[in-house]
């Protein structure tokens, strides 16, 4: 579905009737000061998209009940919303164009409720990941989704994405958390799906129908999560090999021994390099590739022993890190790579069964040889969620805002490969407008079709957030 093209009095229009009749609403008209609302983390650094000076129309609603009426009268002038969030996405799933009014859930900060006894809490979406944390950190609790955006990015824009992130490899994914959601649906109504129990099955799973979904089907308000004590302990590990191919064998033994990490990070080679250069460490002359792993919760003396155990009789050279050196190490994982200015580059993710890494790492070379670009990936290596990182050389003289099409081709080339092993487009990023294409090459006609029927299901008209998703 794609976004239609609208004269720009329908947006005037628009614009007009929610300044009269819900003056209370903050509504900034399309101009060059909304021009940020275009594009998101992904969509931002397209050249393609880059050149508008004009933004779309946004709205900052202050209530739930703000969302329902911007939404109704947004449907009365057929104009489409883009729902928003912090606007770290990486798939283009929250860019917009000037013919739509974005909704932001930036106001939306409230920490509705907090019980200790249920481990849940009720917060809005503009929420950001490690606000909660923070505020529930004196409670003994914490909220296990964390992705690399955590300082930034909002509860509602995980949920948007089923964002995952380090911990994934413990306590699972966004939807793993989340229990129930307050939406706002296309024709202004507000619905609650899911149960504040941690065990419900009355009904149909509309909370894994909303989480996931991008705000194609509706506007998030409210989320009910689920919390978890704070680990008694936590203990950093790494553990370095000569190679890429070794460290990424070195996984299998991690899943033979009967340790369950709560993060389990792979760095090949050309990304210590990347990390090195970039923020001035030294890790590269440890080895020829890192698996960086935090340990938490009881026993942790008899954890670490089993692990290292397990990783030295494949070849590792494992030490536990000091807390502040462990600080470090995170701190480098989160944001440590940096790009090469003089380089195309196309990044996303990917994942595949666990017991698949090594042969996508030992692809890189196929798609080097194949396509003359240089291939490095970071990954969630205990759930088989890749990022995997393609770069090309730019000439001399070359239009730095035109990547050739062996970039294309090559992520292209990693994605469809990633599937022939049992994988999947993306991870945890979202499809949005960046991965449309090859989402279409995973899913089966009759499924898309299936989800399409959803989609008219709940928004008939198509209002919210066309042409991303499907």
């Amino acid at each position: 579905m794609t976004s239609p093209v609208l004269a720009p009095s329908a947006l005037d229009a628009l614009v007009a009737a929610l300044q009269e009749r819900h003056p209370e609403i903050e509504v900034r008209p399309s101009s060059p000061a909304t021009v940020d609302y275009l594009h998101d983390a992904a969509t931002r650094l397209a050249p393609a998209g880059s050149a508008s000076t004009i933004g779309p129309a946004v709205a900052l609603p202050a209530s739930p009940e703000h969302v329902q009426d911007l939404v109704r009268i947004a449907a009365e002038h057929g104009v489409p919303v883009v729902p928003r969030g912090a606007g770290s996405g990486l798939s283009g799933g929250a860019s917009a164009t000037t013919g739509e009014l974005v909704i932001s859930t930036e106001r939306l900060t409230r920490i509705l409720e907090v019980s200790p006894e249920d481990e849940v809490a009720v917060v809005e979406p503009g929420v950001l990941n490690a606000e909660l944390n923070a505020h529930l950190a004196p409670l003994g609790l914490f909220y296990a989704p964390d992705p690399a955006s955590w300082r930034i990015s909002s509860i509602g824009g995980n949920i948007a994405t089923n964002a995952g992130g380090l911990r994934c490899a413990k306590y699972g994914v966004t939807r793993e958390s989340v229990l129930a959601l307050d939406v706002v649906l296309a024709d202004g109504s507000l619905i609650s799906v899911g149960h504040r129990s941690i065990k419900g099955v009355t009904g149909l799973d509309l909370v894994s129908l909303f989480v996931g979904s991008e705000g194609v089907l509706g506007i998030v308000v409210a989320a009910t999560v689920r919390l978890r004590p704070i680990p008694a302990a936590r203990r950093t590990v790494t553990a370095f090999f000569d190679s890429t191919a070794e460290g990424a064998a070195a996984l299998a033994a991690i899943t033979a021994s009967r340790v369950r990490p709560s993060i389990v990070e792979f760095f090949d080679e050309p990304t210590l390099v990347s990390i090195d250069r970039h923020s001035h460490s030294r890790l590269r002359e440890r080895g020829g590739s890192l698996l960086l792993i935090e340990l938490d919760g009881f026993g942790i003396a008899e954890q670490f022993a089993e692990l290292r155990d397990a990783l030295t009789a494949v070849g590792g050279r494992v030490q536990a890190e000091t807390d502040a050196d462990g600080e470090v190490l995170w701190e480098l994982r989160r944001s440590g790579r940096g790009f090469d200015l003089d380089s195309w580059f196309s990044g996303g993710d990917i994942a595949v069964p666990k017991s698949r890494i090594p042969e996508v790492y030992a692809y890189f070379a196929v798609l080097q040889e194949r396509y003359g670009v240089e291939v490095s990936a970071v990954a969630h290596a205990g759930d088989g969620n890749l990022h995997p990182l393609i770069t090309l050389r730019i000439p001399d003289g070359a239009d730095p805002s035109a990547p050739p099409a062996t970039l294309h081709d090559a992520t292209d080339d990693l994605v469809r490969f990633a599937l022939s092993v049992g994988g999947t487009v993306s991870g945890e990023h979202g499809i949005g407008t960046v991965k449309r294409e090859l989402a279409a090459v995973e899913l089966s006609p009759r499924t898309l079709a299936a989800q399409h029927a959803l989609k008219a299901a709940l928004d008939p008209t198509g209002l919210f957030n066309p042409g991303k998703a499907f």
